[in-house]
């Protein structure tokens, strides 16, 4: 718990600095530091260290990825396609002993963690208000949150024990309400302070949607460390692991809020 407040005491501030406040390039930046340290963790997961060269590609894929968000690079699928090959490349060059898992290792941390990091730039760059772009954070640790404590308090049935002993099926509901509740608090102070019209009733749905996003990001990611057998990612966070541990609910959860803000833009 000392860890948890301490964290949250340094992080809390920067995030809401770096989010609403900041130069979208100071986010950028922010974004792309993440996803470099995410490629490295995932990287040293499973067991690629000792290959330096498929940790560089990773690493360069991973902030280049973001860094192509920012300045709106249209070429982005070609350049996918051309980290694909550099990668097998690599992988055929040094004769098999690149295991299958770490190429797909370093394809994930170029694809997957850039792509969900950078919808924070890709909502900014559709015009909303940078309150939204608070959202992704604000469900991914609010059902984190409210299933830790619902979850300590209330549990007594195992949600996925194979995965994750810890998680019940009552800290789930705990962070399914939660998120709904974090999104009627968001809707209230945007309309009340920002003169927006959010309906309460499709906010709510909105953080049903992404509380479940959140848990399947949070059991994703705990299924990769079992497999692999480590505690923790990293320890950038003290206690609290690495980036891919407490940002794994983002990576799922930004997505989707991606897509769906940008729906409802479209409608």
């Amino acid at each position: 718990m000392k860890s948890r407040i301490l964290v949250s005491v340094v992080g809390v501030p920067l995030i809401l600095v770096v989010v609403l406040w900041a130069p979208i390039w100071v986010m950028a930046a922010f974004l792309t530091a993440l996803s470099a340290i995410a490629a490295w963790e995932l990287m040293h997961c499973v067991g690629a260290q000792e290959h330096k060269v498929l940790c560089v590609i990773a690493i360069a894929g991973a902030a280049f990825s973001v860094g192509f968000a920012y300045f709106k690079v249209y070429i982005y699928s070609e350049l996918v396609v051309l980290y694909a090959l550099l990668v097998f490349s690599y992988a055929v060059f040094r004769g098999g002993e690149v295991k299958f898992q770490q190429i797909m290792a370093a394809l994930f941390a170029m694809f997957i963690v850039p792509y969900s990091f950078a919808t924070f730039l890709r909502l900014s760059a559709a015009g909303f208000h940078r309150g939204f772009l608070l959202l992704p954070l604000l469900f991914s640790f609010g059902s984190d949150t409210f299933a830790f404590f619902a979850g300590r308090s209330l549990g007594r049935h195992k949600l996925a024990p194979r995965v994750s002993p810890h998680k019940t099926v009552e800290g789930a509901v705990g962070g399914l309400a939660g998120d709904m509740l974090v999104g009627l608090a968001f809707a209230f102070v945007m309309n009340r302070f920002f003169s927006h019209t959010i309906s309460y009733g499709g906010i709510a749905l909105l953080g049903l949607a992404c509380s479940v996003a959140a848990q399947l990001g949070d059991l994703s990611f705990s299924l990769i460390k079992r497999e692999f057998g480590i505690k923790d990612y990293g320890h950038i966070f003290l206690e609290h692991g690495g980036v891919l541990d407490r940002f794994d609910s983002v990576i799922f959860v930004a997505p989707v809020l991606g897509v769906v803000l940008g729906l409802l833009r479209v409608v």
